[in-house]
């Protein structure tokens, strides 16, 4: 049986996002003063005592809205109701019994599931104050009131949820789930890649930029394997960005960024690559993520066969900093080519997470040391005495030398290209640290240099 999976509904502004990264430990939502930030469904697997479930923190719900985006606000929270195995209706005390809290509870009344009413921004918790009473005639029996703010009564709140639900055991993970970042700039098609690739409407997708806000996790296991991905939000310039709230979606864009094992670098066929483009791809790149260029929108072109090498052309000339990404052009739209992406995710993951010996590197190395010497400076020779992989994901490489100030930066990229040739990392940035070593930290043993080991191992 999974886990249990518990969603936090409510009108907008009451507090859900405070709750919802109280009880999953960590800033995942993005909290703020204006109403409506939260708009697609936001994920969590918090544990309580023992007990893991699944919390899912959804858009603030306004009935009989006519605004596009709430409506679609109003679909998802329908979802992630119909994905619920519990209910966790938030209210605010402070500003008592709306006409709206009415029409959402007579909304989740049709769910027939288990229902917890808690009132939050509550001054103290344990006892009854007396403007919560009028919250009874919900018919949801007693509300618990808490305070997201204090940290106070979500004990309580999150038990009395959890004992209206069987003691749920779940299933181990078999294999590695692979993260997946989709980043670009706004109406790219990230939200639309993520749909067509759950095969459902799990993000809001709207024509308005800046439609996503929040970092949105969601997991997929099919045939190919198990997978997160991580749609983000649009990134524009700085200029551009003047909200509080967009700000705070950078923040979380660069963080789903660092947590993310492959990113799919989004770009708009129908449009010119950019500067913004070309820092989208940095972000990325300095990282150490593995990355592949998706062209998005192929489907609105004409001519196309001839335009792909044009595109790959322009790639390759503005992403020159990173020749290891591959491209592929898709439609999210029609999902032409879409399911393709799964098998290069895969392909540029095991590359990023590919383990040389040090044996195996040092053959290189020697081959490559005799094809091109080393350069040298007023008559004083750059000496690599051995090198080593320390890391992968990204592959990291030591190389041991005489004098960190005879390394040009074209001999870097030459061993760099020597090891892509020898060994693919195809989809994955390299990286090479250089450290100075004497010819005396090695020891004569039974009569043979040996390396000494322990500090190889630094």
């Amino acid at each position: 049986m999974s886990k249990p999976v518990i969603a936090i509904v409510g009108r907008p502004n009451v507090g859900k996002s405070s709750i919802f990264n109280a009880l999953a430990g960590e800033r995942i939502s993005i909290v703020h003063d204006s109403p409506g930030v939260t708009r697609d469904r936001i994920y969590a697997e918090p544990e309580w005592f023992g007990r893991p479930f699944v919390l899912i923190d959804t858009g603030g719900l306004e009935p009989g809205s006519d605004d596009p985006i709430h409506q679609q606000m109003t679909r998802q929270v329908g979802f992630a109701l119909e994905a619920a195995d519990a209910i966790l209706f938030l209210c605010d005390l402070k500003d008592g019994l709306t006409h709206t809290d009415r029409e959402i509870a007579s909304f989740l009344r049709k769910s027939d599931k288990p229902l917890v009413l808690a009132l939050n921004k509550a001054d103290q918790v344990g006892t009854m104050p007396a403007e919560a009473y009028e919250f009874f005639e919900l018919g949801f029996g007693e509300p618990i009131c808490v305070s997201a703010l204090h940290r106070l009564g979500l004990g309580d709140m999150i038990s009395a949820l959890l004992d209206q639900l069987p003691q749920a055991s779940f299933r181990e993970e078999t294999q590695e789930r692979i993260s997946v970042a989709i980043i670009g700039k706004p109406n790219v098609g990230k939200s639309s890649l993520l749909n067509n690739l759950l095969a459902e409407d799990r993000a809001i997708v709207s024509d308005i930029p800046g439609t996503t806000r929040d970092s949105l996790d969601v997991n997929v296991d099919n045939s190919y394997g198990s997978f997160r991905f991580i749609d983000t939000a649009g990134l524009r310039r700085k200029a551009k960005v003047k909200e509080a709230i967009e700000k705070y979606s950078i923040l979380r864009t660069q963080a789903a960024v660092e947590r993310a094992d492959v990113c799919l670098i989004l770009l708009d066929a129908t449009d010119e690559i950019s500067e913004q483009d070309t820092k989208i791809a940095g972000l990325a790149h300095n990282a150490g993520k593995a990355s592949i260029f998706v062209l998005n929108k192929w489907d609105l072109l004409e001519n196309r066969d001839q335009k792909f090498q044009t595109w790959a052309d322009q790639v390759k000339l503005r992403f020159a900093f990173m020749p290891y990404a591959d491209m592929t052009a898709i439609s999210a739209l029609t999902g032409q080519r879409v399911d393709g992406l799964y098998q290069m995710i895969l392909d540029a993951y095991a590359e990023s997470a590919k383990r040389l010996s040090t044996a195996v590197v040092n053959e290189v190395l020697a081959e490559a040391l005799a094809m091109h010497r080393p350069p040298s400076d007023k008559g004083r020779a750059l000496k690599i005495f051995y090198g080593s992989q320390v890391s992968s994901r990204p592959p990291h490489f030591i190389f041991f030398i005489n004098d960190k100030k005879l390394v040009h930066f074209s001999y870097e990229r030459y061993l760099e290209n020597r090891l892509r040739e020898a060994f693919g990392f195809r989809g994955s940035p390299i990286y090479i640290s250089w450290r100075e070593r004497k010819r005396d930290d090695y020891l004569k043993v039974d009569g043979k240099q040996s390396r000494d080991r322990s500090r190889e191992e630094e």
